[in-house]
């Protein structure tokens, strides 16, 4: 199990409703040559939501998980299952000696075989808790991990006990689990899965996961579950491919069903067993589990048929409409979208997009595709390419705010700097990236701050910082990455004999007074108090007052305060204009500089800015400041 946390509160903006769906051109003009293409977007959502209403709605629909699979009464067991081109089914394991014959299931006209095990003489159930079961069809037989710092697979309990009082402290709101679904193969990341409906004994059992969701919640955490309906693992023997002998149950035919990069399964979303499946899917870990939302996985690969797959996006709107588009695939999310948010009001959908398809997060009801946040992933792909291939004189100020703010207006995003994807093996951690020459040398506090590690620790904080304010409307943090973890991350596999080396969470390194690890998530628990304060996140973006390519020096308000960043590796600045929103005195709420966040405490705490009414920078007004370098300050007014 791995999690991501996520600073979430931004608002939310609604545009008129319309019947075609097409009330999103009122927001964006340009979508107006797509107004036909919106249409039949829509009407396709609309033609799902008329079958599922006609089978009784949303609240009926999606309570598959209540008839299918397993159900124990006080009268025994029952076990149902769709496999519609399955000649013949068959239910064994520990509970009859493995003997594949002896319980038959039967068929009945919709392709659903049941069997129903009453108890024993004695009045116990005929399957014992936690023995192992196997379900045979023919022709085919079938039948969390990295935060805990032991070189092993993680627990529920232990994240429950162990990790949840981290995120509360840091100010963390929102947690994102991932690996959950139960998958065959642990390096997969979790993302093969294989039973969709069982969440993976590998981390403990479903009780277990309950307690640690409820004690979240206890803390004010929501939780988000990672969800991967995008594809399914291909496993013949654990899994749903050839679940009824055939290459079709769940998943097109065919080439059409194959994703040749992930070597996986694709869903066939046209089909209403599978929106069942899919639907009944997520209402399962809400109503069962208690989660709070999800992360759905892979969307670019669903909405399009080349599933991203050598595709360059270049922004231009005719790639979001036409032929590329997979319509039953978007239509799925749409009814995905409009069921959670029907059902579940609070519930949080975030969507993983590469391609930035515009309206994806706008209600369904103006046309849009219905998500509530979407990952802005450009922007830790920029921070690593910046420290593999610049040096610090040759970042481009204005490159790095074009990417901060390249979101779509009134369509939430959440920023992050690095995530799983970024520090998997054959990459780094930022951290890694920053000071991975002296990390295993100099980051002790009885050592001497040498210029790599000063360079680094400044940096780090300052790429989160200028990533938190300017960069989204929530802020996401992978589990480490907080505190600068020192190493990448690699599941054991074969490629490095199996070992859980870089599969755990250095939590020592951040406890130990005499590392320096500590400034660094003491920082980041300071962001997150001051947003709190300051409201950034739920706030309209940042006006960028100042991009001074010469000086490195980045300056922009947002929710009434002032960030002004100098990302100048030489050169500190004194009575340095900076243009502020409202005229008055401010003060400093934060400062990256000062010696418990391991700088240098160049800038007094009780410094006082007064405004001088004159026209700078965008506004009628400006603050004169110190600002050393590589330092980040945030200003807001004095009471």
């Amino acid at each position: 199990m791995t999690t991501e946390n996520s600073k979430v509160t931004a608002s939310k903006q609604t545009a008129a409703a319309t019947e075609d769906g097409t009330g999103v051109i009122a927001l964006d003009p340009w979508l107006s040559p797509y107004k036909t293409a919106l249409q039949e977007r829509y009407a396709g959502f609309q033609k799902w939501k008329k079958t599922i209403n006609e089978a009784g709605g949303y609240d009926k629909f999606t309570r598959g998980y209540e008839s299918f699979g397993f159900h124990v009464s006080d009268k025994g067991i029952a076990y149902r299952e769709w496999a519609p081109n399955a000649t013949g089914a068959y239910l064994f394991g520990e509970f009859n000696n493995w003997d594949k014959f002896s319980h038959p299931m039967q068929r009945d006209n919709f392709g659903v075989y049941s069997i129903f095990l009453p108890n024993k003489p004695d009045g116990s159930p005929p399957i014992e808790h936690n023995t192992k079961i196997k379900a045979s069809h023919h022709p085919s037989p079938f039948a969390f991990g990295i935060a805990t710092a032991e070189p092993r697979v993680g627990q529920f309990t232990e994240f429950t006990a162990n990790v949840l009082p981290r995120i509360k402290k840091l100010g963390y709101n929102t947690i994102q689990l991932m690996a959950i679904m139960e998958h065959a193969y642990y390096a997969s990341f979790g993302y093969q899965i294989t039973s969709f409906f069982a969440a993976s004994s590998r981390y403990g059992t479903p009780e277990e996961l309950k307690e640690l969701i409820d004690t979240a919640h206890g803390l004010g955490i929501t939780v988000l579950l990672d969800v991967v309906h995008s594809h399914a693992c291909k496993n013949v023997l654990d899994g749903l491919n050839q679940f009824d002998g055939s290459d079709h149950q769940y998943f097109h035919e065919g080439a059409k069903g194959r994703h040749e990069l992930w070597d996986s399964r694709l869903f066939n979303y046209g089909s209403y067993e599978v929106m069942r499946f899919l639907l009944s899917n997520l209402r399962f870990y809400m109503e069962e589990y208690g989660f709070d939302g999800f992360r759905f996985d892979g969307v670019t690969s669903m909405m399009y048929t080349h599933h991203g797959i050598g595709f360059g996006f270049s922004g231009n709107y005719h790639e979001y409409f036409g032929e590329g588009v997979d319509s039953e695939a978007v239509a799925y999310l749409m009814v995905a979208n409009d069921m959670l948010h029907d059902l579940y009001p609070d519930c949080i959908t975030i969507a993983e997009d590469v391609s930035g398809m515009p309206t994806l997060c706008r209600p369904v009801s103006e046309g849009g595709i219905g998500f509530d946040y979407r990952l802005s992933m450009a922007i830790p792909d920029m921070w690593i390419k910046l420290l593999k291939e610049k040096t610090d004189s040759e970042w481009d100020i204005g490159h790095i705010v074009f990417t901060l703010t390249n979101r779509r207006h009134m369509e939430p995003s959440i920023a992050y700097c690095e995530s799983h994807d970024q520090a998997l093996v054959g990459d780094k951690t930022i951290a890694f990236w920053l000071m991975d020459k002296e990390m295993y040398t100099h980051m002790s506090v009885l050592t001497e701050l040498t210029p790599i590690i000063d360079r680094g620790l400044a940096l780090h904080k300052m790429i989160r910082l200028v990533t938190h304010t300017l960069g989204g409307e929530g802020y996401l943090t992978f589990i480490g990455n907080e505190f600068g973890h020192p190493e990448w991350l690699d599941f054991p596999r074969a490629g490095n004999n199996s070992s859980f080396h870089y599969a755990r969470r250095q939590w020592n390194v951040v406890d130990d007074e005499l590392l320096r690890y500590k400034f660094l998530n003491d920082f980041d628990g300071a962001m997150n108090h001051a947003e709190s304060k300051v409201g950034w996140l739920a706030a309209p973006q940042a006006f960028v007052s100042l991009k001074h390519e010469g000086d490195k020096v980045l300056a922009f308000d947002r929710a009434g305060a002032v960030f002004i960043f100098n990302f100048n590796g030489t050169q500190s600045f004194t009575d340095y204009r900076i243009a502020v929103p409202t005229p008055g005195q401010y003060k400093i709420l934060l400062n990256s500089d000062e010696e418990h966040f391991g700088g240098h405490g160049r800038v007094s705490a009780e410094s006082r800015y007064f405004s001088t009414p004159e026209p700078w920078g965008g506004h009628q007004q400006y603050i004169q400041v110190y600002i050393p370098s590589r330092t980040a300050l945030i200003l807001v007014k004095a009471e």
